[in-house]
């Protein structure tokens, strides 16, 4: 084996270079006189000592007999258990070391800025914060939407502002949202005729807004929003990734609220709504109420489309709206 390779693998083992070359020529001289070591490994007396010294401490050469100078190599089985406990002692040792060093950095400077990953806000500073949520959007927003609702008056402004300088807006609506008074007039159909994408989920699993990939608004549930009155603003991190995953299945299982709004041959307005609204999953109450008719009016109008349509049910009315691009 090349005396290279022998010294790296020593030297790995823990013992310094002065004993490492002094045990090298124990291998090539050895039995020898000390003398005679100490020409082969270049070290003057005291430095050729302390060496040997080590090497005998290690159990890889014998002691030099009292009276006399011969020296050699021993079998190194059990120095060499000896060094390598030592070695892996040393090791666990710096591990613990660099580990302990980097909790405490870990929990001095990592911590702090942990902290900021979630935000908590809460009563008049909600406002403001929403409005330059959508304003600072680029790309895209997505957004799951239901009741109850903060008092916001510029929010429908906003987000038709957002729309207007081309940022995508994705929505899923509740079911509520469209049977909350004047929300799907006000807000909703405003949106869509901007350019709104809008999708319905008979309910959604929580109150989110999501600005491109920067952050989310999150308020901390549905049912207690209207009386805690906090939202959570959630930088980049896992919780922002599970929030835009949650997003994207959600939307993918969600059905299209709006789609093509013309046939050829036309539909009026009123009955354009009425379908978007029974695709959405409306009730008939609310259904006459956004539209200002009395139930049997309703009635007598889905009878009229369902004839227009050869359909003998709501289920097929729907199917062949669809395929008639009236939804």
């Amino acid at each position: 084996m090349a005396n290279a390779k022998i010294g790296e693998a020593l030297r790995l083992l823990g013992l310094d270079p002065a004993a490492v070359r002094v045990y090298l020529a124990l291998l090539e001289l050895a039995p020898a006189p000390l003398s005679g070591i100490e020409a082969a490994s270049g070290l003057n007396g005291a430095e050729l000592a302390e060496a040997y010294g080590t090497l005998v401490a290690a159990g890889l050469a014998s002691a030099a007999e009292a009276g006399a100078d011969m020296v050699a190599p021993v079998p190194p089985a059990a120095g060499l258990e000896i060094l390598a406990r030592h070695r892996a002692a040393e090791i666990e040792e710096s591990r613990i070391t660099v580990g302990g060093a980097f909790e405490s950095f870990r929990r001095q400077r990592l911590a702090a800025y942990n902290d900021d990953l979630v935000e908590v806000v809460t009563g008049e500073a909600i406002g403001p914060r929403m409005r330059h949520a959508w304003a600072s959007a680029r790309e895209q927003i997505r957004q799951f939407e239901s009741p109850p609702y903060f008092l916001l008056s510029e929010a429908t402004d906003d987000a038709l502002a957002t729309l207007a300088r081309g940022v995508t807006q994705r929505v899923v609506y509740s079911r509520e949202s469209l049977e909350y008074p004047g929300r799907l007039k006000d807000a909703i159909e405003p949106c869509i005729k901007a350019g709104e994408q809008a999708r319905v989920l008979p309910s959604v699993p929580v109150k989110l807004v999501i600005i491109d990939e920067a952050y989310a608004l999150v308020s901390l549930s549905i049912k207690e929003a209207d009386v805690h009155n906090t939202m959570l603003v959630v930088q980049p991190c896992g919780l922002l990734s599970a929030l835009i995953a949650l997003f994207e299945q959600s939307w993918r299982n969600a059905l299209p609220f709006h789609g093509r709004t013309t046939r050829p041959g036309g539909l009026p307005p009123a009955d354009r709504r009425l379908l978007w609204l029974l695709a959405g999953g409306a009730s008939d109450d609310v259904i006459a109420r956004e539209l200002g008719i009395s139930r049997r009016t309703l009635f007598r109008r889905l009878q009229v489309l369902m004839a227009r349509l050869g359909a003998a049910n709501r289920f097929q009315m729907a199917l062949q709206a669809q395929r008639a691009g009236w939804l």
